[in-house]
């Protein structure tokens, strides 16, 4: 093993406050969790991917100005994050529109990345590439390879592939042939460490890109509410709130294996440039 390793990091930016009613009243919190990320890349001299809802960037602009002022990559993770079987064509495109319109009005420049609310992009929902690329997108990580509680396309694999002009990046999965789950979220902070350790130095061995995900509530230890449809104190609402402080330090664990964060950005148009010439042939 010589080198590094790229671990394409992001951050999916959203406020699980509005989706409760009344949430607009408890304090905000995605700021300053935005830049305690953006404090963790910076001390590190490290880009990622930061993929934005809209309506958070409507909320708040200064968060998006200060990801792109710093260098990141930005991102589109829906206007209201509807995840996408509960959408059509015509409202899909609406949504996208309207993100594209709140991220550019915040600062954010050009927007090539696209990851679909709850990775819910799977074989049924597959129409949205067609209109990802007629609005001028290049790439979505918005699939979950393997069966999951809400979203997965346990069919799609593990490798990017080209449909319709978007490249599409899956999340990568952890290789536990027990366990397929993703390396990002819930997952990535409530897996025993020792177990998370070795499943990323197997990733390591293999000269794997890992594909992550996180979210500002990931980090949050001062969440004064409960996600939408969970009473507090609830097996899940305990479990969404686990290990939070505990974040930064795995992601460290992962630098120290010879992961380097980067953004999905540049990966993508390398993936695609390789693929688009492969069908060529």
């Amino acid at each position: 093993m010589s080198g590094e390793a790229t671990f394409l990091f992001s951050v999916d930016v959203e406020d699980p406050r509005l989706g409760l009613m009344g949430g607009e009243r408890l304090p905000a919190r995605v700021p300053a969790l935005v830049e305690t990320y953006l404090e963790f890349l910076r001390r590190r001299g490290e880009k990622g991917s930061f993929f934005v809802v809209g309506e958070v960037a409507r909320r708040h602009p200064e968060a998006v100005r200060a990801i792109a002022a710093e260098g990141h990559e930005i991102g589109c993770h829906s206007d209201s994050h509807v995840p996408l079987d509960r959408t059509g064509r015509a409202r899909f495109r609406d949504d996208l529109r309207s993100n594209l319109d709140a991220l550019r009005s915040a600062g954010a420049g050009e927007v090539a990345g696209y990851r679909a609310p709850c990775f819910s992009m799977t074989g049924e929902t597959g129409w949205a590439y067609e209109i990802l690329a007629e609005l001028g997108f290049a790439y979505s990580s918005s699939v979950l390879p393997a069966r999951s509680p809400l979203y997965g396309f346990a069919g799609f694999g593990a490798e990017p592939r080209l449909i319709d002009g978007i490249v599409e990046l899956p999340v990568t999965l952890l290789p536990f042939r027990w366990l397929p789950v993703p390396v990002g979220g819930l997952y990535f902070r409530v897996l025993p460490r020792l177990l998370l350790r070795r499943a990323l130095a197997t990733l390591r061995r293999r000269g794997s890109t890992v594909a992550s995900y996180h979210h500002p509530y990931d980090i949050d230890r001062e969440q004064l509410f409960t996600h939408a449809g969970f009473r507090r104190g609830s097996p899940f609402d305990l479990l969404m709130r686990a290990n939070r402080g505990d974040v930064l330090p795995r992601l460290e664990m992962a630098r120290s294996l010879g992961f380097r964060f980067a953004p999905y950005g540049p990966h993508a148009r390398r993936i695609g440039e390789a693929l688009g010439a492969r069908r060529d042939r």
